[in-house]
């Protein structure tokens, strides 16, 4: 968490009157939030409120409705200024494609490539996508694999991995693009109990270390003691957002307080 006199530092992320609909059904509605450079925002709120589509229109697995995102000052999906007609442009697959190897996203569902060792799923993207040499991208993938505790993994097979050690690859195979920002959809909703804590360990780690993070979670203990920004999210709506203290040990709205006596 960053120290209460730490120098506020520049918005990564700007996310301005997002909505987003399937055909009928109104997702999310008017959405705006913004994520400082450096800070661990997490994203709270029952099933179904939208938080994963949230993240899945910072990453540009979906499209928005309305609104616009921004990453580093970027408008993301569309080019800069709207036609003379006032549409906005929407950029190329590859355009897409480059702005989207900015931002590492890791899943509820760890999606390894099965027939990869752990050391080569890490590595498949910088030599796939970054076209780095592949001696160098080994070499950044078993210090990465090292980093989240799994030097001693990198020949096993996903088959041969825990959940939590899994889940671990996919953190240190999203690492390997060097991504501005980190997103994480439930990392820890599709683990036993007893391997929720090593991944939450990486994650803290990462918080640590500086990195930039949306993590969409359940999990409230680490949301006090990591989150710069608590988000509550209910019915595609952000209803409260703020520190830790203030979101989870003094809510507001009623939404949030029966939420939150539902979780703890």
């Amino acid at each position: 968490m960053t120290a209460p006199d730490a120098v506020p530092t520049r918005p990564l992320i700007e996310i301005e009157s997002l909505h987003k609909a399937f055909g009928p059904v109104h997702v999310l509605k008017d959405n705006t939030l913004t994520v400082a450079e450096g800070e661990v925002c997490v994203l709270i709120g029952p099933s179904g409120s939208g938080k994963s589509t949230l993240l899945r229109c910072i990453n540009q697995l979906e499209e928005p409705t309305a609104g616009r995102v921004r990453i580093d000052g970027v408008t993301q999906g569309y080019e800069e200024e709207p036609l003379a007609d006032g549409r906005w442009q929407r950029l190329s697959p590859k355009q897409i494609a480059a702005q989207r190897s900015r931002v590492g996203m890791v899943f509820q569902r760890f999606n390894l490539f099965p027939h990869l060792t752990a050391l080569g799923n890490v590595m498949e993207a910088p030599v796939q996508v970054l076209g780095r040499p592949k001696a160098e991208a080994e070499a950044t993938a078993r210090e990465l694999l090292e980093r989240v505790g799994l030097a001693d993994r990198a020949d096993h097979y996903p088959s041969e991995l825990s959940g939590g050690q899994q889940q671990r690859v996919a953190i240190a195979r999203a690492l390997a693009i060097e991504p501005e920002l980190m997103l994480f959809d439930e990392p820890t909703s599709a683990l036993d109990p007893e391997l929720v804590a090593e991944v939450l360990t990486v994650l803290k780690d990462l918080a640590q270390g500086g990195m930039t993070m949306v993590v969409v979670t359940h999990e409230m203990g680490f949301a006090r003691e990591v989150a710069d920004k608590v988000v509550f999210m209910a019915d595609g709506e952000i209803v409260e957002q703020g520190a830790p203290e203030q979101i989870i040990d003094d809510p507001r709205s009623e939404r949030l307080q029966s939420f939150l006596a539902s979780v703890l």
